[in-house]
């Protein structure tokens, strides 16, 4: 089923290549510790000065923020700098080699079909969206939102991604032409929030912490949860993608980096309150309630270092297609699944 007006709304629109929201926060000093909290030498690294996009904001965004505190990226051999990063810096960054990676969800899939030279090398986590009604909405179920209102971030971005296929999964059309629902953008989660109370919109679809913040408020009820709905739960909503132009020239520097990130993913598997304690004083994430914050960490199912076994990639790449298939079925991808699905996956040998 191909819905042309969603997809000219998704390329008209300016996708961000992020797993969550980006905040302008400046770029972060080059790495200072290594994984046991000693001293790290800005001499000479084996791979040089990157940058990569880390100052987003997002709770999920933990292995980058992790890899570069335990100094996992120096010991790889990355002078890293962690840098906020719009749409065209990554473009940008990542058609030329000068970022080499990024994390990133499926909405990254439609803007690969129109020429972002990246692909997809591994799985980061699962979860960290949830769509909020008031506590007193007769909203009870997604066949309750025909004729609503829904609050995203912005047209073609990923909580919009995720509601059309929930939506769309469950026989209500998710294209605007046919009117079953609307979708109204707010550039700000906090402002989707004041909507959603005055009555302005029926659902607000937020990012993690935002949306579990006000549940244990009592502000809002969730209505879905990405890491628990059937449809996505057990699946990567988070990958790594990295540039063309780096896995040709020098596939062994992205091996590194995915090195760097699997040690993060399996620290913070082992200590996931020692990771909320430097995410909240190191400021990552505007989150003041630990205990929250470590509930959202364990949700998002990082890996220990177990998991990545010999069916490890194949399960990233069943992930790839899974929501090949989802995206392709409600329009937002136009080219063949099966085709599209092998073309922006690859396989790097991480030793």
């Amino acid at each position: 089923m191909k819905k042309e007006s969603i997809l000219a709304a998704i390329m008209a629109s300016a996708i961000l290549l992020a797993s969550c929201s980006v905040s302008e926060q400046g770029s972060s000093d080059n790495n200072k510790t290594s994984g046991n909290g000693t001293a790290q030498s800005t001499g000479d690294f084996k791979y040089g000065k990157i940058d990569i996009p880390g100052k987003d904001g997002a709770l999920c965004g933990a292995p980058i923020y992790i890899a570069y505190e335990n100094g996992y990226f120096a010991e790889e051999g990355f002078d890293v700098t962690l840098i906020s990063a719009d749409f065209e810096t990554r473009k940008i960054g990542l058609n030329n080699g000068s970022i080499p990676i990024v994390n990133g969800d499926f909405q990254f899939f439609p803007s690969i079909e129109n020429g972002i030279n990246v692909k997809v090398v591994d799985g980061l986590h699962e979860g960290c969206i949830k769509f909020a009604v008031s506590p007193d909405s007769d909203i009870t179920s997604v066949d309750d939102l025909k004729g609503k209102k829904i609050g995203v971030d912005e047209i073609g971005g990923t909580p919009h991604q995720v509601a059309s296929l929930w939506l769309e999964n469950a026989g209500i059309s998710a294209d605007p032409s046919d009117g079953e629902v609307t979708f109204l953008p707010y550039s700000d989660g906090n402002l989707e929030f004041e909507a959603l109370e005055n009555g302005e919109i029926d659902v607000a679809a937020l990012w993690d912490p935002l949306g579990s913040i006000h549940e244990k408020a009592g502000d809002v009820r969730i209505l879905f949860d990405l890491g628990t709905d059937p449809y996505f739960a057990d699946h990567f909503c988070c990958f790594l993608y990295a540039s063309n132009k780096v896995l040709e020239e020098n596939p062994e520097e992205v091996a590194a980096l995915l090195r760097a990130y699997r040690k993060a993913q399996d620290w913070i598997y082992e200590n996931p309150e020692e990771a909320v304690d430097i995410i909240i004083n190191k400021n990552y994430a505007s989150i003041e309630d630990k205990e929250l914050a470590v509930d959202l960490i364990k949700s998002y199912g990082f890996p220990s270092a177990a998991e990545h076994d010999e069916n490890w990639d194949t399960h990233v790449e069943e992930d790839v297609k899974y929501f090949v298939d989802g995206l392709s079925q409600i329009g937002y991808l136009k080219s063949d699944p099966d085709q599209f699905a092998k073309d922006i996956y690859q396989k790097v040998e991480v030793k």
